[in-house]
C-alpha cells in the first residue's frame, strides 16, 4: 500500500474538482484556457486539503521510528529474571507500526513544493492576467494580450515596487544578511499573511452561517418565504438585464446599419454579431444588398476603439441575460416544489403529488426508488428532522473550532481539542483514527471558507452562478481565492493540531508541508504576533454574523436583504407571491393547451388512419360504404365540397385558444344542434 493511497486520493480529488466545475462552468462555450487554469487552480487546492492528513500520519510515523533508533541500547541486566519476572526499571522496547497510507521519504517534499509554487504562479501571475485576457474587447489575440498587459501594469508594477524596496533596504542595511531560502520565506509569510486576513473573515461568516442554513432548511415556512424573496429580486434583475441588453442590441444596430460590406472594420462588426442572441442576428442580419461605398471623409463612422469597447458589453450583457434567464426558471421550480411539499403535509394518503411534471424525464433507477411514498416520508417526515440534527452536529464543530482558534497557542496545559485528539491517537498509533480526525477537521475547515466564496457576490463582477451560468472572470476569480487562501488554512489548521514546531515549541520532526514553508521565526513578529492572535478575531466575526449585522448593513446602503421582521422584505415577500401565482396560472394554461393539442391529434389522427385503410378496400365494397358514409353524415357536412381530409389536416394545425374555464359556462348540446345553458349554472 506504499504510495498507494496517495495516487487513489490524486485520482480522485481531480474528478471531484471536474464535476464541481462542470456544475459552475460551461465547458463548451468557454475558452478552453480558462477551464484548463482554473480546473488547475481548484484541483491543487482541493488535493492539498485531502492529501495533508497522510504527511501528518507519515510524520507522527517518522517521529516514532526516530525515537526508537535514538534510544539507549538495553542492558544486559535486563534480562536478568528475578522473582520469575524481568525488572520493572528495564526499559521498554515499543514497535512502530507502518501505517496504511504510509508515504515513503522524499517524496511529500518534491510534491508540496511542486503543488505550492504551481498554485502561487496561478495566483499571483498567471489568473489576474487570463481575468483582464477574458474580459477583453479585443478582436484580435494580440489585442487582448496588449490589453491584459495593460491592465495589468498597475498590479505587477506594485509588486515589483515593494520587492526591489525590500531588496535595497536589505542590501544596504549591514545588519542584515539574508540568504536565498529566508528570501523566499518572507514571500511565503507575506503571501501567507495576505491569505489568513481573509481567511478569518470568511471563516467567521461561515462557522455560523452553515449550521444556520441547515437549521433554516427543516423550516418549510422559512424557506418558502425566502424563495418568494429571491423571486422578487430576481425579477427586478432579470428585467434589468433584458433593458440592458435592449440598449446593447440597439447599439449594435446602429454600428451595424453604418459600417458597409467593404468597410476594413467590418469584420470587427461580423464578431459583434456572432455574439448577439439568434433572434437579434435574424433582425440585424447582414445586408448584402448595399454595395454603396463608404467615404473616408465621413465622420461619422465608429472607431475601432469604440466597437472593442461595444464588443465588451455585448459579451457582458449576453450572459448576464442569459443567467437571469436559467435562474429565473429554476427558481420557479423550486418555489413550485415548496408549495407542493406544504401542500403534501396534510395529505392523508402519504403519496407526494406534484402540481407539475418534470421539465426533464427523471432516471429509471430513481422512478423505481424513489417512489411517491418514499418521496412523501422524506421530504415531509425525515428531511426536517435530518436537517436539524446535521446543524447541531455542523454547530458542535463550529463551537470547538472557535475554542481552538483562541487556544491554540497554549502548549502547557494543550487547550487545543483538535490537538487533544491528535495527541491522543498519537499515543496508540492509531494512524486511521488521525487520518480521520485530521480530515474531519480540515474539511469542515475548508467547506467554511470556500462555500463563503460560492456565496459571495461582488455586484456583478464575481458572482459564481450554478447549472454552467458563471462567466470566465468569476471562475479565474475564484481560483485565485482557492490559491491564496488554502496554504495559510492548512498553516491554521497544522496550528489547531500542535502539528506546527513553531506553535507546539518541541524539537520534533515537521511535517513536509511545513518544511516547505520555512522558518517564520525569520519573521518573529508575524510567527510570534500575527499567527497567534489574530485568528482569535474569529470570535467577533462570528457574534457579527449570529446577529446578522452584514445583513443590516447592506440594508441600511439599499442592497435588499432577507430579514423576517423588515417591513421591506415583507413587501418583496408579498411580490413574490403574486409572481409565482401569476407563473403557476400560466404553466397550467400551457398544459391545458398541450393536452387539448394531444386529445385533437389522436380523435382526428385515428380518423386519419380510418381513412386511409379505406381507401385500401376492394373498390365495389369502398364505393358502397362510401354511398352509405354518404347519407349518413350528409347533413353534418359542409357544401362547399371540401375534402374529409383536408378538415383533418386544417384541425390538426390548428392551435386552440388558452380560455379560462371559469369564465365560461358549459353549453349542452342536443341532438337537434341545438346549445343551451347547462342547467346546474342557472339560465
Amino acid at each position: 500500500m506504499s504510495g498507494a493511497a496517495l495516487g487513489i486520493e490524486i485520482i480522485f480529488v481531480f474528478f471531484l474538482a471536474l464535476f464541481i466545475l462542470h456544475r459552475y462552468g460551461d465547458f463548451k462555450k468557454q475558452h478552453r484556457l480558462v477551464i484548463i487554469a482554473t480546473l488547475l487552480a481548484w484541483y491543487l487546492c482541493f488535493l492539498i486539503v485531502f492529501i495533508l492528513p497522510l504527511d501528518v500520519s507519515t510524520t507522527i510515523y517518522n517521529r516514532c521510528k526516530l525515537a526508537v533508533n535514538s534510544s539507549p541500547p538495553e542492558s544486559s541486566s535486563s534480562n536478568i529474571i528475578i522473582n520469575g519476572s524481568y525488572p520493572t526499571s528495564a526499559p521498554r522496547k515499543h514497535k512502530c507500526f507502518e501505517p496504511w497510507s504510509y508515504i515513503p521519504d522524499g517524496i511529500m517534499p518534491i510534491f508540496w513544493r511542486v503543488v505550492y509554487w504551481t498554485s502561487q504562479f496561478l495566483t499571483w501571475i498567471l489568473l489576474p492576467f487570463m481575468q483582464s485576457y477574458a474580459r477583453s474587447g479585443g478582436f484580435s489575440i494580440t489585442g487582448k494580450i496588449k490589453t491584459a498587459l495593460i491592465e495589468n501594469a498597475i498590479y505587477y508594477g506594485t509588486y515589483l515596487l515593494i520587492f526591489g524596496a525590500f531588496l535595497i533596504y536589505v542590501a544596504v542595511n549591514p545588519n542584515f544578511n539574508l540568504q536565498w531560502n529566508q528570501l523566499q520565506t518572507i514571500g511565503i509569510a507575506a503571501a501567507n499573511t495576505w491569505g489568513l486576513f481573509l481567511l478569518v473573515l470568511l471563516l467567521g461568516y461561515g462557522l455560523v452561517e452553515i449550521p444556520r442554513s441547515h437549521w433554516n432548511g427543516a423550516k418549510r415556512g422559512y424557506l418558502l418565504m425566502k424563495t418568494y424573496f429571491k423571486v422578487a429580486k430576481l425579477m427586478t434583475e432579470k428585467a434589468d438585464a433584458e433593458e440592458n441588453l435592449e440598449d446593447i442590441m440597439e447599439e449594435v444596430r446602429k454600428v451595424n446599419e453604418s459600417i458597409k460590406y467593404n468597410h476594413p472594420l467590418r469584420k470587427c462588426v461580423d464578431t459583434i454579431l456572432k455574439k448577439c442572441p439568434t433572434e437579434y442576428q435574424e433582425k440585424m442580419g447582414r445586408n448584402m444588398d448595399d454595395y454603396e461605398d463608404f467615404d473616408d471623409r465621413q465622420n461619422n463612422y465608429p472607431s475601432e476603439k469604440s466597437l472593442v469597447k461595444l464588443h465588451k458589453q455585448v459579451i457582458y450583457s449576453v450572459q448576464r441575460h442569459r443567467r437571469t434567464q436559467v435562474q429565473w426558471r429554476i427558481l420557479l421550480e423550486q418555489a413550485f416544489y415548496l408549495e407542493d411539499v406544504a401542500k403534501n403535509e396534510t395529505s392523508a394518503t402519504r403519496q407526494f403529488v406534484h402540481t407539475f411534471q418534470f421539465q426533464e424525464p427523471e432516471n429509471r433507477i430513481t422512478q423505481y426508488f424513489y417512489t411517491p411514498t418514499v418521496e412523501w416520508y422524506w421530504e415531509c417526515l425525515l428531511r426536517p428532522w435530518f436537517y436539524r440534527i446535521l446543524a447541531i452536529v455542523l454547530a458542535t464543530f463550529s463551537v470547538i473550532v472557535v475554542w481552538s482558534e483562541c487556544t491554540f497557542f497554549s502548549t502547557k496545559p494543550v487547550l487545543s481539542l483538535f490537538a487533544v485528539f491528535i495527541q491522543l491517537a498519537e499515543r496508540t498509533y492509531n494512524y486511521i483514527y488521525i487520518e480521520m480526525a485530521c480530515f474531519l477537521t480540515i474539511f469542515f475547515l475548508s467547506i467554511c471558507v470556500y462555500s463563503t466564496v460560492f456565496r459571495i457576490r461582488v455586484f456583478n463582477y464575481y458572482y459564481l452562478a450554478s447549472h454552467h451560468q458563471t462567466d470566465a472572470y468569476s471562475l479565474l476569480f475564484s481560483g485565485m481565492l482557492f490559491c491564496r487562501l488554502t496554504p495559510p488554512l492548512c498553516l491554521n489548521f497544522l496550528g489547531l493540531t500542535h502539528m506546527d514546531s513553531s506553535i507546539s515549541h518541541k524539537n520534533t520532526q515537521a511535517t513536509a508541508y511545513t518544511s516547505i514553508m520555512g522558518s517564520m521565526r525569520v519573521l518573529s513578529f508575524i510567527a510570534d504576533g500575527f499567527y497567534i492572535y489574530y485568528p482569535m478575531l474569529v470570535v467577533i466575526l462570528c457574534i457579527a454574523t449570529y446577529f446578522s449585522l452584514g445583513t443590516r448593513c447592506l440594508n441600511l446602503l439599499g442592497f435588499q436583504q432577507f430579514m423576517g421582521d423588515n417591513e421591506m422584505t415583507s413587501d418583496f415577500i408579498d411580490e413574490g407571491k403574486e409572481l409565482i401565482r401569476r407563473e403557476k396560472r400560466k404553466r397550467q394554461r400551457q398544459e391545458e393547451g398541450e393536452n387539448r393539442r394531444r386529445e385533437w391529434k389522436e380523435r382526428y389522427g385515428n380518423s386519419r388512419e380510418d381513412s386511409t385503410r379505406n381507401r385500401n378496400v376492394h373498390p365495389d365494397e369502398k364505393e358502397s360504404s362510401f354511398s352509405e358514409t354518404n347519407a349518413t353524415v350528409s347533413k353534418y357536412t359542409r357544401s362547399n365540397g371540401r375534402t374529409e381530409r383536408d378538415r383533418i389536416e386544417l384541425l390538426q394545425d390548428a392551435e386552440p385558444l388558452d380560455f379560462n374555464a371559469d369564465s365560461v359556462r358549459p353549453l349542452s348540446i342536443y341532438p337537434e344542434g341545438k346549445f343551451l345553458p347547462d342547467p346546474k349554472y342557472g339560465d
